[in-house]
């Protein structure tokens, strides 16, 4: 049974993760992020569902104090 070379093997891993790195850099690298995240103001919209009023209706006599 021949015995297996692995006279190569280190440079094929090499060259491998090597080439992993480089293209995950240039993948990550088409990103563009902003430059301050903290100075963009989230606008919030309030949204009106038509469960808000039944809750409402339903809990509201419960926050009233006890006769």
């Amino acid at each position: 049974m021949p015995q297996l070379d692995t006279s190569t093997w280190f440079i094929t891993i090499t060259s491998m993760i090597m080439t992993l790195f480089i293209l995950f850099q240039l993948k990550i690298s088409n990103y563009s992020y902003p430059a301050s995240p903290e100075s963009i103001e989230l606008k919030t919209q309030k949204h009106s569902t038509p469960w808000e009023m039944k809750w409402t209706k339903i809990y509201l006599p419960l926050l009233l104090p006890p006769r």
